[in-house]
């Protein structure tokens, strides 16, 4: 028992994440089962099922629907987040948050309408489902 228990903590606690590195952009929607970092820039949607970091450099122009996320760069779109949010002092966010938590450190920039409620933020991202995926052909 307790080899399975420490199996099942070396594997939450491995470290796996996405990550987009700088002076990447990328177009299009990104669909993550894991953490991402972003460090680039999307002009899409992310659907992330952990949490989103966006870095100091990193930009999104389109929306966000994760579990837990940490602005340090800049959104242009709806942020849906089903727990906490935290906007850094170097964020730059243009577009309305749905959230359960939300701390603001001095500094940071935030144009848009606020909903707390982790309810209704739990159903808002639920009814945001990621798009059908497409095959390399062009089926879906």
């Amino acid at each position: 028992m307790l080899k399975t228990k420490q199996s099942d903590e070396q594997t939450a606690n491995s470290g796996i994440f996405n990550v987009l590195a700088g002076g990447t952009v990328v177009t299009g929607t990104i669909v993550t089962e894991s953490d991402f970092r972003l460090d680039g820039r999307i002009e899409g949607d992310i659907h992330c099922k952990g949490k989103i970091v966006i870095g100091p450099k990193g930009c999104i122009l389109g929306n966000v629907i994760s579990e837990n996320a940490e602005i340090l760069g800049i959104v242009e779109g709806t942020l849906r987040i089903r727990e906490k949010l935290i906007l850094k002092s170097t964020a730059q966010v243009k577009g309305d948050i749905f959230i359960q938590i939300l701390e603001i450190e001095p500094g940071a920039s935030f144009n848009g309408g606020c909903t707390m409620s982790g309810k209704n933020s739990a159903e808002i991202t639920d009814r945001q489902q990621p798009p059908p995926k497409v095959s390399p052909n062009g089926t879906k």
